[in-house]
């Protein structure tokens, strides 16, 4: 990893209070040298923007399971292109149907990763996209 590593902000939005696979994700990209900032649980989408703007992430990681995602994930997509914040990166997993997907993706949102995808998987899609967005 560069001198500069991919800033990344793992965040819970909404009521869930599960976040073990949001830590288990956190620690794998901590562990290929990526700089983690890891919001807790019971974020709101404001919360969150903000975090993201004022740590200057390249990522944006979410994990939802409360099944709120179609309210609550295209409310920070929104909240983001007020900040002008196009540039960052945004990815979610948890508990998502598939047919929800394509939506969600049309707000902006890169990849949906599903129960069962490998770190390796997500780490290769930060480390490809997280840069290319900021140039």
């Amino acid at each position: 990893m560069s001198k500069n590593p991919i800033r990344v902000l793992i965040a819970k939005p909404g009521l869930d209070g599960h976040d073990r696979g949001a830590k288990i994700i956190a620690r794998a990209l901590r562990d290929v040298g990526m700089e983690v900032i890891y919001s807790g649980l019971r974020q709101t989408p404001e919360k969150i923007v903000n975090a993201a703007l004022q740590e200057d992430v390249e990522c944006i990681g979410l994990s939802i399971l409360s099944g709120a995602h179609n309210v609550i994930l295209p409310r920070i997509m929104t909240l983001m292109k007020k900040k002008k914040m196009d540039d960052v990166l945004v990815v979610a997993g948890g508990i998502i149907p598939a047919e929800d997907i394509k939506t969600l993706k049309s707000y902006g949102i890169s990849e949906i990763f599903l129960p069962g995808t490998s770190t390796q998987t997500i780490i290769q899609f930060i480390e490809k996209y997280a840069r290319s967005r900021k140039t």
